[in-house]
C-alpha cells in the first residue's frame, strides 16, 4: 500500500539519521532535513514507490523545517491540513487526485457526444465543471456525477443544484452499475485506469462509449484520440468497451 511504503521510508530514513547523529555526523537545521528527505526518496526507490512519492519525500521533512523557522501558530497548520483532508479525501487510497476538465477539453467533449438523448455519467466528477455546462446544452438528456470527497461534492452540489437533467451524488463510483449509460466520462489518473476499462467491459452496453480525459487505457488501442487544438487543451481518449467485449466472444465461438 503507498502509504505504508510512504511511513516505511520516512521512518528508516529516519532511523538512519538518528544512527548518524549519534555516530559523531554534525547535521543540524536544512543539512540535517536534506539528508533525511535524500534518504527517504532513495528508500521509496527501493521499496519501487511511483516516482511522485519520492518527490513528496524530498520536500516533506525540508519544508518542515522550513516551516519551523516562521513563528506560524500551530493552529494555522491544522487548518491546512483539514482543507486538504476536505479536498483530497480519499486521494491516499485511490491515488487519483482533484482534477478539473478545461474549457477546451470541454467543447471537444461535448462534440462526441451522440445527438440522441443520452444518459451521461461523469465518474468522479469534482465540482461538476464537466457536468453543468453540458447539462444546460443538452436538455433532453440527463447527467449524473460522482463525488467521494466532501469539499468538492458540496461546492458541487450548491452549483448543480438547481439543473433539472443533473443528479448530483456523493459516493464510490465503484458500486455504482454503469449498465444504464450511453457515455461514462472519466478524469482520474493512470493508474486505476485497468480497473475501470475492467467496470467498463463488464457493464457498459456494446454501442456505449468510454471517454477518458488525459490517461489512456493501458495496453488498449483506443477507437479514436482527439487532441484539441488550443492551448491548455488535454487529449481525450475514446473506447468502446462493450465492443471489444463482444468481439471477443465471438472469436472464441
Amino acid at each position: 500500500m503507498p502509504v505504508l511504503r510512504f511511513i516505511l521510508a520516512q521512518v528508516v530514513a529516519w532511523a538512519l539519521v538518528y544512527a548518524a547523529l549519534y555516530l559523531g555526523v554534525p547535521l543540524r537545521g536544512v543539512a540535517l532535513a536534506l539528508t533525511q528527505a535524500v534518504a527517504a526518496a532513495g528508500l521509496a526507490h527501493v521499496l519501487r514507490s511511483e516516482r511522485w512519492w519520492r518527490w513528496v519525500h524530498l520536500a516533506f521533512t525540508p519544508l518542515i523545517w522550513a516551516a519551523s523557522q516562521f513563528n506560524v501558530a500551530p493552529g494555522w497548520y491544522l487548518a491546512a491540513f483539514a482543507v486538504l483532508a476536505v479536498f483530497y479525501w480519499s486521494s491516499f487510497r485511490t491515488r487519483v487526485p482533484l482534477f478539473l476538465s478545461n474549457r477546451p477539453t470541454l467543447n471537444a467533449l461535448a462534440k462526441l457526444l451522440p445527438t440522441h438523448s443520452i444518459h451521461f455519467l461523469d465518474a468522479g466528477a469534482g465540482t461538476g465543471t464537466v457536468l453543468r455546462p453540458l447539462a444546460r446544452q443538452r436538455p433532453e438528456s440527463s447527467f449524473v456525477g460522482f463525488e467521494a470527497a466532501p469539499g468538492p461534492w458540496l461546492i458541487g452540489y450548491l452549483l448543480n443544484r438547481r439543473q433539472a437533467n443533473l443528479l448530483w451524488r456523493r459516493g464510490d463510483f465503484w458500486q455504482h452499475d454503469w449498465s444504464m449509460y450511453d457515455v461514462v466520462y472519466v478524469f482520474l489518473s493512470p493508474v486505476p485506469m485497468a480497473d475501470v476499462w475492467g467496470k467498463a467491459q463488464r457493464e457498459l452496453r456494446p454501442d456505449a462509449l468510454l471517454i477518458s480525459n488525459s490517461f489512456p487505457v493501458p495496453d488498449v488501442e483506443p477507437d479514436r484520440v482527439i487532441d484539441p487544438e488550443s492551448d491548455g487543451a488535454r487529449p481525450l481518449y475514446v473506447y468502446h468497451p462493450g465492443r471489444t467485449r463482444s468481439a471477443k466472444r465471438q472469436k472464441k465461438g
